[in-house]
């Protein structure tokens, strides 16, 4: 269980709002991932933390297929559920 209470998706706002658009095109998916829920608190935090995430995940040598599951096994051993 998250401790820090997460945007809800309908809640969000302005620039928070486009972010998660952004976010669900992104990665192909209907819903925000809580990781993101949870920085959307301060839009600033959101946006660095979405440039990051797309930075690494788009760019470098190994190819995203494998970062993602990567992201998956880090995610499971760290007993993550959304």
């Amino acid at each position: 269980m998250p401790t820090i209470k997460l945007v809800a998706e309908r809640q969000a706002e302005g620039r928070v709002r486009e972010i998660f658009e952004e976010i669900k095109a992104d990665l192909g998916t209907s819903f925000v991932p809580a990781n993101f829920r949870a920085a959307a608190h301060n839009v600033e935090h959101l946006e660095a933390y979405w440039h990051q995430y797309k930075t690494i995940m788009h760019k470098g040598a190994v190819d995203h297929a494998t970062k993602e599951v990567i992201a998956m096994v880090v995610s499971a051993l760290n007993t993550c559920d959304a």
